[in-house]
């Protein structure tokens, strides 16, 4: 067994990859939640869902992304994005299903606040993203593969619900990259359970809108 220094002000996780290659015969648990399809994707109301659902488990790509970027993504035509809202309306999760290549779904992001942590709510959204995953027609003969990583820095019940939905891990993979956090990209205090280890930016931009 061997240990390699990650560099102060750099982050290191383990990625895993998984596949579900034939839908699965499984009821949606009930939920009072609901999925509300975002018809016209405005990049900033989505840096907005996308932080709050993930600013905990430093989610921090989408946000490093001008709008031109992610409108090109999130208002592409096979990529579809729902919220996620509570009995009152709120948005409380956020679900991007990616369906660019032929014959393949891949769940970009899915995730609820952390409050929601817990409740059984998880299950449900993972439930009715792989029934939207399979039920989608793309003209070339129906989606063959659903696909979706996640890595040591998501929430640790993530991959073990992932695999008891059906998804077969096949690769894994060593990520680094430096702390958002000390990018001044999310705030210093938003994954309290992974310490800060460097300096933080001095004068650094505000946070994206």
């Amino acid at each position: 067994m061997a240990y390699e220094s990650v560099p102060d002000g750099e982050l290191a996780a383990v990625v895993t990859y998984l596949e579900m290659l034939a839908p699965r015969e499984a009821p949606v648990p009930s939920s009072p939640l609901a999925l509300r399809r975002i018809e016209h994707p405005d990049p900033a109301a989505y840096r907005r869902l996308f932080r709050l659902v993930g600013a905990r488990w430093l989610w921090f790509s989408r946000l490093v992304m001008d709008d031109d970027a992610l409108a090109a993504i999130i208002g592409h035509p096979r990529v579809e994005l729902h919220s996620v809202l509570d009995s009152a309306g709120d948005e409380v999760g956020l679900l991007e299903l990616d369906f660019r290549q032929g014959g393949e779904c891949e769940l970009a992001f899915i995730g609820l606040v952390p409050e929601l942590a817990g409740q059984g709510h998880g299950r449900w959204l993972l439930a009715e993203a792989l029934r939207l995953a399979w039920r989608q027609d793309d003209g070339l003969g129906g989606i063959a593969r659903v696909h979706v990583h996640t890595c040591t820095l998501d929430h640790p019940a993530a991959l073990p619900a992932y695999r008891r939905a059906g998804f077969t891990a096949y690769r894994r993979a060593i990520e680094r990259f430096p702390d958002p956090r000390l990018l001044g990209i999310l705030a210093a205090d938003c994954a309290p359970q992974l310490p800060v280890v460097g300096t933080l930016a001095s004068a650094a931009p505000p946070p994206a809108s």
